[in-house]
């Protein structure tokens, strides 16, 4: 995974979910985008989130189903340049996938961490109870190929350090 200097990670609906790896992969993204003064953009219900927004992050509230949609997220997005968007947060509410469809279509690379993100038991219409776990691997099958790259924590974690380097070592020869 390769990813530019403008990456923003994108958190959808970040509040405590019960899912204690995922969140933990969660404030690991956070606190990696913040140390690499990488973009942040949390999005989700006007209830706290699991970690705060700081100063200058971009908070986008549900106004919508994806962060797309009556947000202004796309023109923060170009304000800043941006062409990556890393997701995690939760599946259960469909903002993410919604967000990650609609930021493949309008041309952005997406990646989403798969383990960075959480879901919720469900019941389909015959009565039958999914497992949280089932619908998470089933909801990032459907996001897998055309629509996002399905990543691992470590591995976003790495990519962000990598970029902020290489932007380093840029900046130093220009």
């Amino acid at each position: 995974m390769r990813l530019p200097a403008d990456a923003v990670l994108l958190i959808v609906d970040a509040q405590e979910g019960g899912d204690v790896a995922a969140d933990r992969n969660i404030a690991a993204l956070i606190a990696a985008w913040r140390a690499e003064d990488l973009p942040l953009v949390h999005f989700g219900r006007r209830s706290a989130s699991t970690i705060p927004p700081l100063d200058g992050e971009i908070v986008l509230a549900h106004d919508a189903l994806s962060a797309f949609d009556g947000a202004a997220l796309e023109t923060r997005l170009d304000e800043l340049g941006a062409t990556t968007l890393v997701l995690c947060g939760a599946l259960a509410t469909h903002a993410l996938e919604a967000t990650a469809w609609r930021a493949a279509d309008l041309g952005y690379q997406v990646f989403v961490v798969a383990d960075a993100c959480r879901a919720a038991d469900a019941v389909d219409l015959n009565g039958r109870l999914w497992p949280a776990e089932d619908v998470r691997a089933l909801t990032l099958a459907h996001l897998k190929g055309d629509t996002a790259t399905i990543v691992d924590a470590a591995t976003a974690l790495r990519a962000a350090a990598a970029a902020k380097a290489r932007q380093r070592r840029a900046a130093g020869r220009a």
